[in-house]
């Protein structure tokens, strides 16, 4: 016990180093995954169908195999194919991980767009036309707010699983909190053997994951006037 105490404020340190990063990741995430993922959506729903179908293939392709996966492909096909990395360091660690889970939120989240547009029913638009409003003006007036509505349960679920995917980014040697946990493990400050420190970060995921939980719920009551 008096060891664990003369190390708790090493570990800690550790930790919120890497909690930090895990923070950056998933922020990172949702400001590219949430506008890209409506661009799919919308990319998906063309009438173009070569682009329909392409949108398609490819959401049906990132939904279909694993983020871990990616992720490996993301980090590592552009040296076997250049001859050399493009993911130099920490910083190229983080934005091959940044693409890696841009992409793939942004195409879990436009499935999720998808079905609360079409959600939506095609008389409202069809109203909003004989009122003489343009198809944009129906789509951010009529649409999109009912569409926020329908999308906020699935989109909240989707974002407290995105906490915790943040730690497959240790696949690349991301030094997210996981791995900043687990180095104790291997031998990191001088403190080798020890694996109290891998469990401990569970109360970080638990912590934020409740304040996420908290502010979504907020937010979908505040949404409760479309009912």
């Amino acid at each position: 016990m008096e060891l664990i105490t003369e190390q708790f404020p090493i570990v800690i340190h550790s930790l919120n180093i890497g909690f930090i990063q895990t923070l950056k990741l998933f922020f990172v995430t949702l400001l590219g995954a949430v506008p890209l993922g409506l661009l799919i959506a919308f990319g998906s729903m063309s009438k173009f169908r070569p682009l329909s179908y392409l949108m398609k293939v490819i959401v049906w392709i990132i939904r279909g195999t694993p983020l871990m996966i990616q992720l490996l492909i993301i980090y590592y096909f552009p040296g076997l194919v250049f001859g050399n990395s493009i993911w130099i360091g920490e910083t190229g660690r983080f934005v091959a991980a940044s693409v890696g889970f841009i992409f793939n939120y942004a195409c879990y989240f436009s499935e999720i767009y998808r079905g609360g547009i079409q959600g939506v029913p095609k008389g409202q638009e069809e109203a909003g036309l004989v009122l003489g409003m343009t198809k944009s003006q129906i789509f951010f007036k009529v649409t999109l707010l009912q569409m926020i509505k329908r999308i906020v349960p699935p989109m909240s679920n989707e974002i407290i699983t995105l906490v915790k995917d943040t730690s497959l980014a240790r696949i690349i040697a991301l030094q997210e909190i996981i791995w900043a946990g687990q180095s104790f493990l291997k031998g990191s400050q001088g403190i080798a053997g020890q694996i109290w420190p891998l469990f401990f970060t569970a109360v970080y995921y638990l912590i934020f994951n409740g304040v996420l939980t908290v502010l979504l719920g907020r937010l979908e009551k505040k949404l409760d006037y479309f009912r």
